[in-house]
């Protein structure tokens, strides 16, 4: 199945139309509209604050649908269009109004658009005979997909998929690596941050957002950092870690893992990675335990967890700190447990290319009183609280509360989000199934990956290196990157040490596909295809 499941999109998509039909007032209502970019108007939805008849009331007590009115830039009525739920696809339900002038045909665009990026439905219908009637011979103006018009045998046949890549062809324009999915959600709330969050009102979204997501993990503590790295320098720092200390790191990971360790003064030492996973190996872990090892910082590589029961049994018999790397992992699971839950500290990032962002930004989190008493002096400047008397050394990793009320806004659709990215991912072991020399980075039987990569393995086997197929696809219009190399290599460590083999083997050969979580099915079919291409050589 390629699908969100229906329960969880049917849920999602409700919430979202709940959102959009809340505002009692109209600045609250342009704020969740759709720009239609061409003509310059908008798709307002219809809310509490622009509602005009009993008609409009039986929408806005349909949980399963949502309205929007379609307005010129000279605030000219256009006519509306509504949308419904019938899991696991929407359909445009009614579109009416006049079509000249083009913002009708615009608004069933971006409607289509928004849905597909924001809800993800398996598909986006409408009736073939009803959008004749109206648009005529501007119906060429509609994102209709060509085999599905194809499909009907006369010419009033229903219904038709509309899709954002209506005739889409590849080849013509890149597609990137990774790309966040913003809806009216997070565009409201940091326009509220944004005119409103000061004063009395500087921290509402900090706190909002601090507390939703520990409540998301299942801790008890959350503190906005602006950046995983400065969340990762902070746990160190209150933990005690310093010069002589040792910190155990997996060799493969983003280099702030490591630097977070340099900040206090310690040494990492490069743990080898599980071959399966590229997460840290828990034997490994165990091999390179020495008495100045004081803490392990275990990272979910890509959205893929670490084996934290293992990790930690070993933590516990040496008595060492846990500190997890979870940067790129919101909603990863293991045994039925969200990553960040575990260790003495855990960290996020919301770095503009993970799953839920922020554009920058961390949060840290911990289930320790004292632990959360301590961290949260050292990153307010180290400062007594309620005071300007500062007792110790500290640092600033604040994050702001406009960038915390885009952060509120993607956890609250985080999990719609995580089964856009699972759903890619199928779509990748469907696409390539079959194709030699490679292997796909799939989650282990005890997790539940987020999937915000999609890796691919290239074999030793394979006709051409891992460095050329990532070449010939960038010409093909395909972007990728690398995977992190064995990190030990680099000159910047205090103590040299020999890369792992496994870490050095992934480093070298293997891929991130293109993983955003707004990826279309017919891109995805055309990175496949283009790989199986190459390697068919």
């Amino acid at each position: 199945m390629n699908t969100v499941p229906p329960s969880s999109f049917a849920t999602s998509v409700r919430r979202e139309f709940a959102f959009l039909k809340a505002a009692n007032h109209l600045e609250g209502t342009f704020s969740r509209g759709l720009h239609l970019p061409t003509s310059g108007g908008l798709a307002v939805p219809l809310t509490q604050a622009n509602r005009t008849s009993p008609a409009d009331d039986a929408i806005l007590a349909n949980p399963d649908q949502c309205a929007f009115l379609v307005v010129s830039k000279t605030l000219q009525n256009r006519g509306r269009v509504v949308l419904q739920l019938s899991a696991p696809n929407l359909t445009l339900a009614q579109v009416d109004g006049d079509p000249c002038g083009g913002e009708l045909a615009e608004a069933v665009r971006e409607i289509v658009r928004w849905s597909e990026e924001t809800l993800w439905p398996e598909h986006c219908t409408a009736s073939l005979s009803s959008l004749r009637t109206l648009f005529g011979d501007a119906i060429r103006d509609l994102p209709i997909r060509s085999d599905s018009l194809a499909a009907t045998s006369q010419p009033g046949d229903d219904p038709i998929v509309l899709s954002r890549r209506a005739n889409w062809r590849g080849g013509e324009k890149m597609i990137l690596t990774a790309g966040p999915s913003i809806s009216a959600r997070e565009a409201s709330y940091a326009f509220d941050a944004a005119k409103y969050g000061w004063n009395d009102q500087w921290a509402k979204y900090l706190k909002a957002f601090e507390q939703s997501f520990a409540q998301y993990i299942g801790a008890k503590y959350a503190l906005a950092t602006s950046s995983c790295t400065g969340a990762l320098h902070l746990a160190l720092a209150a933990l005690g870690i310093g010069p002589g200390d040792e910190v155990i790191v997996p060799d493969i990971t983003w280099v702030a893992t490591g630097n977070a360790v340099l900040y206090v003064g310690a040494t990492p030492v490069f743990a080898d990675v599980d071959p399966e996973t590229w997460t840290l190996d828990p034997e490994s872990f165990r091999s390179k335990i020495t008495p100045r090892t004081k803490a392990v910082m275990p990272v979910h590589l890509y959205g893929h967890p670490c084996r934290m029961d293992e990790i930690l049994k070993i933590a516990n018999e040496h008595g060492l700190s846990v500190v997890e790397d979870a940067a790129p992992s919101i909603g990863a699971e293991v045994l039925g447990r969200r990553t960040g839950s575990f260790g003495h500290f855990a960290a996020f990032s919301f770095q503009g290319a993970k799953l839920a962002v922020t554009g920058e930004g961390g949060m840290l989190l911990t289930n320790d009183d004292e632990l959360y008493k301590k961290v949260y002096t050292i990153w307010d400047q180290g400062r007594v609280p309620g005071t300007f008397w500062i007792a110790h050394r500290g640092w600033k990793y604040k994050l702001a509360n406009t960038l915390a009320a885009i952060g509120l806004g993607q956890l609250e659709r985080n999990d719609a989000m995580v089964e856009a990215k699972r759903r890619v991912f199928r779509w990748y072991e469907e696409g390539l199934a079959g194709v030699p020399h490679l292997s796909l980075n799939r989650e282990a039987s005890w997790a539940r990956s987020i999937y915000w990569m999609t890796s691919i393995l290239v074999h030793e086997s394979s006709p051409i290196s891992r460095d050329d197929l990532m070449k010939e696809l960038k010409a093909r219009k395909v972007d990728t990157r690398a995977v992190f190399p064995a990190i030990s290599q680099y000159p910047i460590w205090p103590t040299p040490q020999t890369p792992q083999p496994n870490a050095l083997r992934i480093g070298l050969r293997a891929i991130n596909l293109p993983s955003g979580v707004c990826l279309a099915r017919e891109e995805v079919a055309y990175v496949c295809a283009q790989i199986r291409d190459i390697l068919a050589r």
